[in-house]
C-alpha cells in the first residue's frame, strides 16, 4: 500500500516549526529529509524514523517497525499530532544522523 499525499501534507504541516524539511517520492512511499540528513520517512501512511541512540531514548516505548519487506526496522512515531513533540524529536535526532554521501561525478 503506497502512503497518500494527503499523509505526506498532514506530517509536512506538523513538521513546519522546523527549517529546511523536505521529501522526496520513492516507490509511493515518502523519504524525509531535515537539513539535508535522511531522517526517516512515510510508508504506509506511518511516520518512521531512524532507530538512533537520542531517538530511542526520545521515544523509550515506540514499536520497531519494518518500513517494507526485507528492510531494516525503523522506530514508529506514534504522536504526529504533537507538533512541539516532533521538532523536539528531529532536532535531538540531527547531529547523530549520518551526513549524505558525496555524489559520484559521471
Amino acid at each position: 500500500m503506497a502512503s497518500s499525499k494527503e499523509y505526506l501534507q498532514f506530517i509536512l504541516e506538523q513538521l513546519s516549526e522546523l527549517e529546511d524539511i523536505t521529501y522526496r517520492a520513492m516507490m509511493g512511499e515518502f523519504i524525509i529529509y531535515y537539513r539535508g540528513k535522511i531522517i526517516g520517512g512515510i510508508y504506509d501512511d506511518r511516520l518512521l524514523i531512524k532507530p538512533v541512540k537520542s531517538a530511542i531514548s526520545y521515544m523509550p516505548a515506540a514499536s520497531y517497525e519494518r518500513p517494507y519487506d526485507g528492510a531494516k526496522e525503523m522506530l514508529l512515531v506514534d504522536e504526529v499530532d504533537n507538533k512541539e513533540f516532533l521538532a523536539g524529536l528531529f532536532r535531538t535526532m540531527y547531529d547523530e544522523l549520518p551526513s549524505p554521501k558525496a555524489k559520484k561525478k559521471k
